[in-house]
């Protein structure tokens, strides 16, 4: 939902307290905003597990029905899962506009998968995590169904205050983490990895046994952990998250979910990667804002929001709900902005309409309050501002900005702070 997408940005703020003797930096400096999120679809991630060594199910991917078909043949396996590939969770349990339900089938018969691809792709599939109207099917995935009987929580993430990544597992898996560490937390196990000695077969062999995988298994185990995190540097993820690590009853251990994080400033170095980044079901305006490098995540209010720094965003949105008010955005300026991205972020906001104020509060560290005053009175020119705007402005060169508004001769309404400028967005709505 939005409210978590606002509440993700929220975690992975990062807040950085520079020593007393840190030189100062540079006017040239340039100052780089992290990019949007990289989607990768199901398929595509498997086939990242797969070129890493890790054990996966035998699949294909299909953009017809009778592709489908014979994927399902060439497969030969007992048991076929045919998925429905688009972004949004919940697949098993939707519909399709066909009249289809459920975006997840399980069959022994080749010839059913054929012909429910046939009512899966090119219709729109709706979940609970999904717009209204659902999104397009393009591509499904055709995989060997496998039994599983044992399910087990494994993850390598990049943790803070182990300075590096650390092994988290849990012989509880299938279900959602949080749960486990809340109720048995003496079922999560956690290893640190020293970066220059990656996991060694100890460690590797210790997570194994902690994930509850005994004999043979244990070693099968421990040597997909190994590869697992040979495949978190390989792409420079920053988590790879296995939910379930699962046991067959032949004696195999296999990978049978996985979610993949990838450091979005590593995009130079992962082209390949990157160029499999799926913005076909990416909100429209969500796309634009990131062109300008704007954080901007829509909301169901109509107070529009124009922030600089993820943290301020969420308070100033929390500050607009306790006044009474909704917000209609999420919108982070980031550090470095510009004029020209001032002026694009107040095209967005007003392209919006069931915004009927905009409430823009900068705290100016990086940035320059007097660029985003500029931009502000650009913007209500050349677009012709029609709806209410509150500003508050502090930080850097924050006069110089005030008098830019004050002289523009704008219908601009200055406010003190933030509760000062949350009150007044929402009473200008109420007049």
């Amino acid at each position: 939902t939005p409210q978590q997408r606002v509440r993700k940005l929220g975690e992975m703020l990062n807040f950085l307290t520079l020593p007393p003797s840190f030189p100062s930096l540079p006017s040239q400096c340039t100052w780089l905003s992290p990019r949007r999120w990289l989607n990768l679809q199901e398929y595509q991630s498997k086939k990242l597990m797969q070129e890493s060594g890790v054990a996966v199910q035998r699949f294909y991917v299909a953009d017809t029905a009778s592709e489908a078909l014979e994927a399902a043949k060439r497969l030969n396996a007992k048991e076929i899962v045919l998925k429905a590939q688009i972004l949004a969770g919940g697949r098993g349990k939707g519909v399709f506009d066909s009249g289809l339900k459920g975006g997840v089938h399980l069959t022994k018969d080749p010839a059913v998968v054929g012909e429910l691809a046939n009512k899966m792709l090119g219709f729109n599939l709706t979940t609970k995590q999904t717009p209204k109207d659902g999104v397009k099917v393009k591509t499904v995935m055709v995989a060997e169904a496998l039994d599983i009987s044992r399910e087990t929580y494994f993850a390598i993430l990049m943790d803070r205050s182990c300075n590096g990544p650390v092994m988290v597992g849990s012989p509880q898996g299938g279900m959602d983490i949080e749960e486990v560490a809340a109720s048995t937390p003496e079922l999560i196990f956690k290893e640190a990895i020293d970066i220059f000695e990656g996991v060694r077969d100890d460690q590797a062999l210790r997570m194994a046994a902690n994930l509850g995988f005994k004999g043979p298994l244990q070693r099968q185990a421990a040597d997909q952990i190994k590869r697992l995190y040979d495949l978190f540097l390989k792409v420079d993820a920053t988590q790879v998250e296995v939910n379930p690590l699962g046991e067959t009853p032949e004696g195999q251990v296999v990978c049978f979910d996985a979610k993949i994080n990838f450091d979005d400033n590593a995009e130079f170095r992962q082209k390949a990667v990157f160029a499999m980044d799926d913005m076909t079901e990416s909100d429209p305006t969500e796309m634009q804002a990131a062109k300008w490098d704007l954080k901007y995540i829509g909301l169901d209010g109509n107070i529009a929001c124009f922030v600089n720094g993820a943290g301020l965003a969420m308070a100033t949105c929390d500050i607009i709900d306790l006044h009474g008010g909704k917000p209609a955005n999420f919108l982070d300026l980031g550090g470095g902005v510009k004029e020209r991205q001032v002026y694009e972020a107040f095209k967005l906001l007003t392209a919006d309409p069931k915004v009927e104020a905009i409430l823009v509060n900068i705290f100016g560290g990086i940035v320059n309050c007097a660029i985003i005053a500029n931009g502000i009175t650009k913007a209500c020119r050349e677009l012709e501002l029609k709806v209410p705007l509150v500003v508050r402005l502090e930080g850097t060169n924050v006069h110089e900005a005030k008098r830019i508004l004050t002289e523009s001769g704008l219908p601009i309404t200055a406010a003190d702070n933030l509760d000062d400028a949350a009150k007044k967005a929402v009473a200008a709505i109420r007049k």
